[in-house]
Parts: C-alpha cells; sequence; structure tokens
C-alpha cells in the first residue's frame, strides 16, 4: 500500500461521516472522512473516502475492517485511487452549441428544429 487514503464501499445509506470517524480511528489516527452525496438527491452514495495518518495506519485499517459488519453491510475496503478527468459537457456530444446531440439536423433542440416547429423553412 503506497497511500493512505482509502476507498469504503458497501456503506449503509445512514452511515454518518462521524461513525466512520470513530469507526477508523480504532486502527489510528483519522486525517479526514468524506462522505459522498448524490448531488440532487443530498442522500448518501453509499460510499466514502477515509484519509489515515499514515500508510501503516491505512494498512492497519484494512487489515482490521475488510469485511466488517456496519449497519448490517458488509463494507468493502480498497486503496483510492487519483480521481480520472472525465470530460464536461454538452450530453451527447456534438461540440457545437445548437442543443443536446448537436450536428445540422441530428439530436433534438438545435436551431433548424425549433425553427421548424415554429413554421419557418430552411
Amino acid at each position: 500500500m503506497t497511500s493512505s487514503k482509502l476507498y469504503i464501499g458497501n456503506l449503509p445509506f445512514s452511515t454518518t461521516a462521524q461513525e466512520l470517524q470513530d469507526l477508523f480511528s480504532q486502527a489510528g489516527a483519522v486525517a479526514a472522512v468524506d462522505l459522498v452525496f448524490d448531488k440532487f438527491t443530498g442522500r448518501s452514495r453509499g460510499f466514502a473516502f477515509v484519509e489515515m495518518g499514515s500508510v501503516e495506519d491505512a494498512q492497519k485499517a484494512v487489515e482490521r475492517f475488510q469485511g466488517h459488519s456496519l449497519g448490517g453491510r458488509r463494507i468493502t475496503i480498497n486503496e483510492a485511487r487519483p480521481k480520472e478527468e472525465r470530460p464536461r459537457g454538452n450530453f451527447g456530444g456534438g461540440g457545437d452549441r445548437r442543443g443536446f446531440g448537436g450536428g445540422r439536423r441530428g439530436g433534438f433542440g438545435g436551431r433548424r428544429d425549433r425553427d421548424r416547429n415554429r413554421g419557418y423553412r430552411d
């Protein structure tokens, strides 16, 4: 293990950051707990990241809590991977700003489709 940041999966949706802090502090110093929430619903997504004080503490936490039952669910623990860059975007490519899907007549919501629906000619 080369990192002190851990991915904790299969968490009950009711899990709090304080519960994770209390649990993982049994294995060593906890530097940070980041419980992940859905940005639209505000509900927990069922996973979190816990940063331990050292790589040794992280290793102890994995050994101690892998498969541990929390709220009736067996949690999984892995070394966290760096966040991948994902393209930001306009839902469906195209690259131009004519609506979803882009292109001349492709997709929906483009200027030509809008004008056609209003009775204008090409």
